[in-house]
């Protein structure tokens, strides 16, 4: 799974699904209806799908209240079984978004506690029960919200029969759906002895299945190691991405890369799950200030060490921006037709050209071990210009320059003549070659290039 270039989709804003589920409606055909873009995404190159929440919900998904049935506002059980089987005809791989650090307030064990009170046997499923005093809510019982949201009930991590029945859902998503993995949402909060479990009994039913963590602080090597999760979110890389063109500062990337995978990097050999945006922040098209470097984020996304995702959407350089009360903007309904959306979502830029740059980093990363296992090494730094190797992998090719300007004017970088390996170098952009020696770079504004030592 390390080796994959991941697809986005938060499917209930993809598929236009109703905000509020009213738990009566009949299936909708949302699920079948994604299947019809794998066609697209094949050419475009990725070969792993990460599908957002799907399961019951009341709201956005990840308020569960049924950990077995998929929400209808998006199908049935049968069309995700049938869908995750279209995904792997086409050599697709599947994970889902498994929310188990709290559920939606109408999840049967919070509306048991409503009904009985202290005489529930789920009062010990929840954190921080205390019929002492109200919930925000007006409940007879206050209880722990996920960061404060009182309409996702914090679970209680260190209940027996809580936990299996998280277990439970977990095997069945494997044994029903045959899907490859899970992202954990609000890894950071799951107890770690939790998370080993989760991962023994995954492993017990699908032995490489594998399990992303979303973090956003801390050493990611506490959540990412043997016998707890394979990987997790690089959102230290993610900031610095778009932030070092922003603010014309490529000294935070350096500092960033080199901190994580240069030589003493604390995660030298892990590899992260990288992006330029999610369904949480704002799309990098509303993000990066000056549009045209969108196409070198993207080349530096799919050049680094880790493993690249694209947001659906965003390989066309739709924009959307969260507000103070709702996420809406990042997660429109979608049909591939850039132009058929709204003014706050249309690309600032040719979307096509966008989507083609990206499609071509796509296939170099694919042809260029180099990208998706060598070690990397900085190699020129500026405040607009900057430039690093993927060293060879033995006996798998040789090694991968990159180097970027984001300046508004044209720069040249020299590269010295021993990290070729002295046989020169190849434009894999471009396909025009350079001898062996000293190279120097003449980057436009806001080029990205990457060369492969012949």
């Amino acid at each position: 799974m390390h080796h994959r270039i991941f697809y986005h989709i938060y499917p209930l804003g993809f598929c236009g699904a109703p905000e509020r589920n009213d738990f009566s409606c009949p299936a909708g055909g949302g699920l079948r209806a994604i299947a019809g873009h794998i066609p697209r995404l094949a050419e475009l190159g990725v070969n792993a799908l990460y599908l957002g929440p799907l399961f019951e919900s009341t709201a956005h998904g990840y308020d569960t209240l049924d950990y077995f049935w998929v929400d209808r506002r998006l199908g049935t059980n049968a069309d995700l079984s049938a869908l995750v089987n279209a995904f792997h005809q086409a050599g697709i791989a599947v994970i889902l978004d498994g929310v188990l650090n709290h559920t939606g307030r109408h999840f049967f064990a919070f509306r048991d506690l409503l009904e009985r009170g202290p005489s529930s046997p789920y009062r010990d499923w929840y954190q921080g029960i205390d019929f002492s005093r109200r919930s925000p809510w007006g409940d007879p019982f206050a209880y722990e919200g996920w960061h404060g949201c009182y309409d996702l009930v914090t679970l209680n991590g260190h209940n027996r029969e809580a936990r299996e029945h998280l277990f439970k859902a977990a095997r069945f998503w494997i044994e029903t759906f045959d899907i490859d993995g899970l992202r954990l949402d609000a890894a950071d909060l799951l107890l770690p002895d939790f998370m080993d479990e989760l991962s023994a009994r995954c492993r017990a039913v699908k032995p490489d299945f594998w399990l992303l963590g979303e973090v956003i602080h801390g050493n990611y090597r506490c959540w990412a190691r043997e016998g707890r999760l394979d990987s997790v979110t690089n959102y230290e890389l993610y900031k610095s991405l778009w932030s070092s063109f922003n603010d014309h500062n490529f000294f935070e990337l350096s500092w960033t890369l080199n901190r994580q995978f240069g030589p003493e990097g604390l995660y030298r050999g892990l590899a992260l799950y990288n992006f330029l945006d999610n369904h949480d922040v704002n799309r990098v098209a509303s993000t990066v200030k000056n549009k045209d470097h969108l196409a070198p984020l993207y080349g530096l996304l799919f050049s680094l060490p880790g493993f690249p995702s694209i947001y659906y959407g965003s390989e066309y350089g739709l924009r959307g921006e969260r507000t103070r009360e709702s996420d809406r903007a990042l997660r429109p309904a979608w049909d591939d037709r850039p132009e058929t959306m709204g003014d706050e979502y249309r690309p600032p830029l040719n979307p096509s050209a966008l989507y083609q740059a990206i499609a071509g980093f796509i296939r170099i990363r694919k042809e260029q071990p180099a990208l998706r296992e060598g070690a990397f090494r900085e190699l020129y730094r500026t405040h607009e210009q900057y430039a690093f190797l993927r060293e060879a992998v033995p006996g798998r090719g040789g090694p991968v320059l990159a180097a970027v300007n984001s300046a508004s004017y044209p720069a040249e970088i020299t590269i010295a003549p021993d990290v070729s390996g002295g046989q020169g170098w190849r434009d894999l952009m471009t396909g025009s070659e350079a001898p062996a020696g000293a190279l120097n770079l003449r980057l436009a504004p806001g080029e990205f290039r990457l060369l492969a030592g012949r």
